[in-house]
């Protein structure tokens, strides 16, 4: 199976919580393939502490990453105005990474599902956190 990490994702494996960094490598040792998105990236340097750089750098660096192109934005706008004229606002970085999993034919891993609510989505399921 193909993965997408949501930012919450690469989050508690940079910082060694929720025992994610053991899970993410599981599931490569279980033979499947993670990655993330340019936008994740982003998102992740936009959070981190200035003492989590090298190993930061050094995490997304290992994973590989794909890019926002011109037809996931068109996807991603598609599903907000769909979303939007359901009703429902969802963020346009919430929508651009669901379309990045959609057209790379990834599930998303992510903490975060109620802000993928798009039924050709598939969503992982993340284990329980384990306790120390």
């Amino acid at each position: 199976m193909q993965m997408l990490l949501d930012t919450s994702v690469l989050i508690d494996a940079l910082r060694l919580r929720r025992g994610r960094r053991q899970w993410l490598a599981e599931l490569v040792r279980g033979g499947h393939t993670i990655a993330t998105s340019a936008l994740n990236i982003a998102e992740v340097y936009a959070g981190m502490r200035p003492q989590e750089e090298a190993r930061t750098k050094a995490f997304l660096n290992a994973l590989p990453c794909y890019e926002i192109t011109a037809s996931v934005a068109e996807i991603a706008g598609k599903l907000k105005k769909e979303w939007q004229q359901k009703g429902r606002t969802l963020t346009l970085a919430d929508t651009i990474i669901a379309a990045v999993a959609l057209q790379q034919k990834c599930a998303l891993a992510t903490d975060n599902r109620k802000d993928f609510p798009m039924r050709e989505l598939q969503l992982c399921e993340l284990p329980e956190e384990q306790q120390g």
